[in-house]
């Protein structure tokens, strides 16, 4: 039994499931021992947490447990990686010890409010699970004042999202009858509101946001918050009533102290989606791979997904042996909700020649409809 290679996996999201899953359709439990760990044991589709806010959804409507993998022949172990030796080929995790001979990290990326003084006493996480129905309860209550959203670091999780919110955050505000007495202000450090999609769809994101009164305002780096108020780096200030933010975001710290990641940026990677260590691989938010000399591939769990796929390809053809030639293709969608029950579709190929091309669909409610397909197709595919 000893001699059946064991592939272990660093997280149980959207790389991490879609590794599992492509691994173990392609090669059978005798051929291949598949072990997933993480330290929640379940699942969420990101964009269910507007839902949450919005009132629409529960948390317990939005999950898929990772306890279902064992019914795939797929071992899920619900702790948190304390260590990665890649010297010696092991994870140490709270209770274990496990040695691999692939590795496949997926671990995301953290987000740590903590990196702006002041954000965790004076603003709410609009990325935290844990503090959504929190911020739905606030926006029920509110009747007039000023809303902030506020990106703090790049690059972020889903980069539509935040946009997203916002006309959500429109849309219940209009559904109240207090949409008129509370302004919208969106604070962003890029200078376009989708740097990774480019200009002429930044431009189209932006007549959106515009078009339901929602003023952008680029540029804007934070330094710090108080009591109702932001400070720029500039010195400059903005008062809110309720802020919602996206934090900075990072590798996860095991991740630093195996020397896979430099200071606060992430594994960097190619299409190949290997590291430098002989059998690790790295995908999704955990990652930056580079396209341009200012364009890295966004933070989606499409891009996870597919990256994964690339690995698990890899993963058959050096079982069976075979010279290996998978790379990621780049290619992905992120919807945007509208607020009016309809939604776009932004679709992106980063590694189109002679520059990333990305399109904007226009706004209906078939797209809505494929959004919350999306969602169902994951969780019951890979759960």
């Amino acid at each position: 039994m000893s001699n059946i290679p064991h592939v272990l996996i660093l997280g149980g999201g959207f790389g991490g499931l879609s590794a599992a899953n492509e691994i173990r359709n392609v090669l059978s439990s005798s051929q291949v021992k598949i072990t997933v760990i993480d330290k929640k044991d379940w699942f969420m589709v990101g964009f269910a947490k507007l839902w949450i806010i919005q009132g629409t959804r529960t948390f317990e409507n939005s999950i898929g447990s990772l306890n279902e993998l064992t019914k795939k022949g797929i071992n899920f172990l619900r702790e948190e990686v304390l260590q990665i030796d890649l010297q010696n080929k092991k994870i140490k995790t709270t209770t274990k010890i496990l040695p691999y001979d692939f590795l496949i990290i997926a671990m995301g990326a953290v987000l740590a409010p903590e990196k702006i003084p002041g954000l965790l006493e004076n603003g709410m996480n609009l990325y935290d699970h844990n503090q959504l129905i929190e911020i739905h309860n606030k926006l029920k209550k509110i009747k007039s004042g000023k809303i902030v959203i506020s990106i703090m670091g790049m690059p972020y999780k889903c980069p539509p999202a935040p946009f997203e919110a916002s006309l959500l955050i429109a849309s219940m505000l209009r559904e109240k009858g207090v949409r008129d007495s509370v302004q919208i202000h969106f604070y962003s450090p890029a200078s376009i509101t989708l740097p990774a999609a480019g200009l002429e769809i930044s431009q189209q994101i932006l007549s959106l946001i515009n078009s339901e009164n929602i003023i952008f305002h680029d540029s804007c780096k934070i330094k710090s918050v108080e009591k109702n108020k932001l400070i720029f780096q500039n010195g400059e200030e903005s008062n809110f009533d309720l802020l919602l933010a996206i934090p900075p975001h990072l590798a996860p710290k095991v991740v630093y102290e195996a020397g896979l990641a430099k200071d606060d940026g992430f594994i960097p990677i190619n299409r190949d989606c290997e590291t430098p260590f002989e059998n690790v691989y790295a995908v999704g938010d955990v990652t930056t791979l580079t396209v341009t000399d200012t364009i890295t591939v966004p933070k989606a769990g499409i891009f996870a997904e597919r990256e994964a796929i690339t690995v698990a390809q890899k993963k058959k053809k050096k079982i069976h042996s075979k010279k290996e030639s998978s790379l990621f293709d780049g290619k992905g969608g992120c919807f945007i909700e509208s607020g009016r029950g309809t939604a776009s579709l932004i679709e992106v190929d980063m590694f189109s020649e002679p520059k990333p091309s990305t399109k904007l669909t226009e706004s209906t409610a078939e797209h809505l409809y494929e959004k919350i397909e999306f969602e169902k197709e994951r969780l019951s595919k890979w759960l």
